[in-house]
């Protein structure tokens, strides 16, 4: 997808789509458009709008995998030093939300730009 207003909104309703027709409910849905949304907008603020972005999302055990890939290798998710609920922040809470959601995400360079993967449990989703 290229990263646009609209294209967010499709994107998001896709993801719900996705989650729950795996077996997954309405609250998993919504963590994983979350997660999904706060790192389109990562690559959007690190590559200006437009940005051709892959989103990918499954069913793996009982877990939901929530990958994004865009075509910035050298932007590595940095937390800034101020704590999430910091009143003075003007930004810095998506990866918080991504600790928080999928505590253990991970960031793998590729040929064309870097991966970032986000596996949220979900006891509930019924194995494939």
């Amino acid at each position: 997808m290229s990263a646009s207003p609209q294209h967010l909104k499709e994107m998001r309703a896709e993801v719900f789509k996705t989650v729950t027709g795996a077996g997954g409910g309405e609250d998993i849905a919504e963590r994983a458009q979350l997660v999904a949304s706060e790192l389109v907008g990562n690559a959007v603020r690190l590559c200006g709008p437009w940005t051709p972005v892959i989103v990918h999302v499954a069913h793996h055990g009982q877990h939901v995998l929530v990958q994004v890939h865009d075509p910035e290798p050298a932007a590595i998710p940095d937390r800034r030093p101020q704590a999430p609920d910091n009143a003075d922040a003007e930004g810095g809470r998506g990866l918080w939300i991504l600790d928080a959601l999928a505590p253990g995400w991970s960031v793998q360079p590729t040929p064309v730009g870097k991966q970032i993967t986000c596996t949220l449990p979900c006891p509930d989703l019924v194995p494939a």
